[in-house]
Parts: C-alpha cells; sequence; structure tokens
C-alpha cells in the first residue's frame, strides 16, 4: 500500500479536498475495525478534521497538552489517531491526542 502524506503548505493543497480525502480514509478505517459513530459523533469528527486540515495549511500551532491527561484512552483511539495524525508531514503530537478523544467516544458506543 503506497504512504499518503498530504503535504499542505508544500504542494498548495485544496483544503476541502483533502478534508474530504482525510474523512473517506477515517470512515473506511472506522469500518474496518467495526467502529460506529453517531451522527453527532460524525460531525464533531467533521468539524475536528476540517480544523486539523486547515492547521495543517496555515502552520497554526495548537497549544502544549500534558499527555498524562490522555492516559485513559484505548491504545486503538490512539493508534487510529496517530495514523490520521501522519496523513501530514507538520502536525504534532497534540493533535493526535485531542482526535483520539473523537475515536474513544466512538468505541464507547460499540461498548455499551
Amino acid at each position: 500500500m503506497t504512504k499518503v502524506e498530504f503535504r499542505m503548505t508544500d504542494d498548495d493543497l485544496d483544503l476541502s479536498e483533502v478534508t474530504q480525502k482525510t474523512l473517506g480514509m477515517i470512515k473506511q478505517w472506522l469500518k474496518n475495525e467495526n467502529i460506529h459513530q453517531t451522527a453527532v459523533q460524525e460531525e464533531m469528527l467533521n468539524s475536528h478534521v476540517s480544523a486539523m486540515v486547515g492547521r495543517a495549511k496555515s502552520g497554526e500551532k495548537l497549544p502544549e497538552v500534558d499527555p498524562a491527561l490522555f492516559t485513559e484512552l484505548s491504545a486503538k483511539s490512539l493508534q487510529l489517531a496517530k495514523k490520521t495524525v501522519a496523513l501530514f508531514n507538520n502536525l504534532p503530537i497534540e493533535e493526535a491526542y485531542l482526535l483520539a478523544v473523537h475515536y474513544d467516544v466512538a468505541l464507547a458506543n460499540g461498548r455499551n
């Protein structure tokens, strides 16, 4: 499988196009993991990914976060979040921690 990497600023990529491609990959990953989202969770994820793609383009950084705040997130959530952030060549680990929260909530749906 070819590694996908969006180089937002270097290649002057379109925000909307990259957001939709990223969300398409995420939906497939969630399907493969049998993770289901509610409509609200999907909208929240869409919003977060859109903002994340925007930060990859603008170079805006998130404030530093304490990784200890995210120790209760599942390993699967963190793995999916890191996989998502790795699609971009310039996003910090803080993006993965925050994104993992969205995945973890969706995973909790399956445990209820």
